[in-house]
C-alpha cells in the first residue's frame, strides 16, 4: 500500500479502480473540506459490491430490505476505501459528488459545493482498518498537495442530528496523524 498516488488533471486518481458515477454535477468553488463517511451495504456486511451499486444507480431494490427506499436515492462519495485499502474512485476531484446533503461547515451551507467526499466501508461501531486509516492518509497528502484543501471534519460534524457517520469508532487522532489535516469538529459553542 506504499505506492504514492497521483491525481491526474482530470481529477481522478490515477491508482484508484474507477467506477464512474452519474450522481454529480459541475464544481461551484474549488474543494476546502474533506468530509469523511461510513457506509456497509447490506447493513454490517462487508467485501460485496452493492456500495458500488448504490452509488452507480444500479442497486436492486429488492436486493435486502432496506433496499426498497435506499435504491432510489441518487448519491456518491467520490471515493470508497475498502476494508483492504482499495482504492475506488467514483466522481471526479474536479466535479461536486452529491455525498453530504444538507450541511454546514463554518457558517457555510451545502458543503457539496467546496468539499470532497471519503467513504470507509464499515459501520459506527465496528473499528476500521489499519489499511484503510493508512490510504486515507495517502489520499488526503495527495489531493491537500494538488487542491486548495484546509481541513477534514465527519459527515456527523457538518450535518448533526442527521448524520452519525463516520461514528464513535473512527479514530480522529489518527486519521489527523495520517492526514497531516486538521480536523474540525463542528460547532461547539452549542454543546
Amino acid at each position: 500500500m506504499s505506492t504514492a498516488l497521483t491525481l491526474g488533471a482530470d481529477g481522478w486518481i490515477d491508482q484508484a479502480r474507477r467506477a464512474p458515477s452519474p450522481n454529480c454535477d459541475a464544481q461551484t468553488e474549488p474543494p476546502q473540506l474533506l468530509v469523511i463517511h461510513h457506509i456497509s451495504l447490506p447493513p454490517g456486511q462487508f467485501a460485496g459490491d452493492d456500495i458500488e451499486r448504490l452509488f452507480t444507480n444500479t442497486l436492486p431494490a429488492e436486493g435486502h430490505p432496506d433496499y426498497s427506499w435506499i435504491s432510489q436515492l441518487r448519491v456518491s462519495a467520490h471515493w470508497l476505501i475498502r476494508r483492504d485499502g482499495e482504492l475506488v474512485q467514483f466522481v471526479s476531484a474536479g466535479q461536486r459528488a452529491w455525498h453530504a446533503g444538507a450541511s454546514c461547515w463554518r457558517g457555510r451551507q451545502t458543503c457539496n459545493d467546496f468539499s470532497l467526499g471519503v467513504e470507509l466501508e464499515g459501520t459506527g461501531d465496528t473499528p476500521f482498518t489499519d489499511a484503510q486509516y493508512a490510504r486515507l492518509g495517502e489520499l488526503a497528502r495527495t489531493l491537500a498537495a494538488a487542491l486548495p484543501i484546509v481541513e477534514m471534519t465527519g459527515h456527523e460534524h457538518i450535518a448533526p442530528g442527521r448524520k452519525s457517520d463516520p461514528g464513535p469508532s473512527f479514530d480522529w487522532p489518527r486519521a489527523q496523524s495520517a492526514c497531516g489535516l486538521p480536523v474540525w469538529f463542528g460547532d461547539q459553542s452549542s454543546t
